[in-house]
């Protein structure tokens, strides 16, 4: 068990409790904090308290955060298409609403519980039991192409790639409204949002620099559909830049419009191309799949 104590400051006065620990802690959600204060193990000047507190400044809170279960993942029987592989790695064309790795609320029925038992475990060690063989991801409900390393040579070696910004990856998607300009690039840092830390932000805390191209391929009634290439790999990038120039990507239920028009269920978003020198050979190989039915069903929708 870990035991935390803060003092509330002026900055924070006025703040939820639930929201406020959230924030402080990064290893807990805001359900999470909430299950804890439910429990008891929260008190604010020696008192338990409700979630919904506001907190004043100068207030004590004291919570005990029980030790972690330690997540593991096992090999599923659960099909997985794969584009490309050798001794040394693997391309997979993940569907939209599979999970990258195993996390809590998603312990298992991910992508790497199907590639342990395709790879029968042989996959880097680098990012640890949850996430072995992992060298980026994408999100839930965005398709499209990753990398995977069977071995640590090739995980360093493919991750340097993408440090150097020589790591291709473009990405199609339809937004909101008009770009400003046919060609253009996108130049803001990001970091975790300070009003919910399960979002990116913006100049947010501990922000990155963060680089996106994008181009217009074809403009339609209210919506662009667009190309966008990766200069950096922040979490959620193309989506929060999309957002920071007023045109959020359709279907995106976090960063997006309130409304849904189209019906979908995640943003309509797909990692097309991926490009790499392998780490062994030294020979530069690229990848493409093809626009999914939801994507272009949408696009067939826009034309008519």
């Amino acid at each position: 068990m870990n035991e935390v104590v803060f003092e509330i400051s002026a900055e924070n006065q006025g703040e939820r409790l639930d929201k406020l620990i959230s924030l402080e802690e990064e290893t807990l959600s805001r359900s999470a904090v909430q299950k804890l204060i439910d429990e008891g193990k929260v008190t604010v000047n020696g008192k338990t308290v409700t979630k919904s507190l506001k907190l004043k400044a100068g207030d004590v809170v004291y919570l005990e955060i029980p030790d972690p279960v330690e997540l593991k993942a096992e090999p599923q029987d659960i099909p997985v298409e794969i584009i490309f592989e050798d001794d040394d790695l693997l391309v997979v064309n993940k569907p939209r609403g599979m999970v990258v790795h195993p996390a809590p609320g998603n312990p298992d029925g991910t992508l790497v519980n199907a590639l342990l038992f395709h790879c029968k475990g042989r996959l880097s060690s680098i990012n640890g039991v949850i996430r072995p063989g992992i060298v980026h991801r994408i999100d839930k409900d965005t398709s499209g192409l990753l990398i995977v390393a069977k071995n640590d040579n090739s995980h360093a070696h493919l991750a340097g790639q993408i440090k150097e910004h020589s790591f291709r990856r473009q990405y199609f998607a339809v937004v909101h409204g008009k770009m400003p300009e046919d060609k253009g690039t996108i130049n803001l840092p990001l970091g975790r949002s300070r009003n919910d830390r399960k979002k990116q932000a913006v100049n947010g805390l501990n922000p990155r620099n963060a680089v996106t191209h994008y181009e217009v391929l074809e403009r339609f009634q209210g919506y662009d559909y667009c190309r966008f290439t990766l200069e950096t790999g922040r979490t959620h990038q193309i989506r929060v830049h999309c957002q920071a120039l007023g045109h959020p990507i359709v279907g995106d239920a976090v960063y997006g419009m309130p409304k849904n028009p189209f019906g979908l269920e995640g943003q309509c978003l797909h990692a097309a191309v991926i490009g790499f020198v392998h780490p062994v050979t030294g020979e530069y190989l690229e990848f493409s799949s093809p626009l999914p039915d939801y994507f272009t069903g949408i696009l067939n929708k826009l034309n008519k």
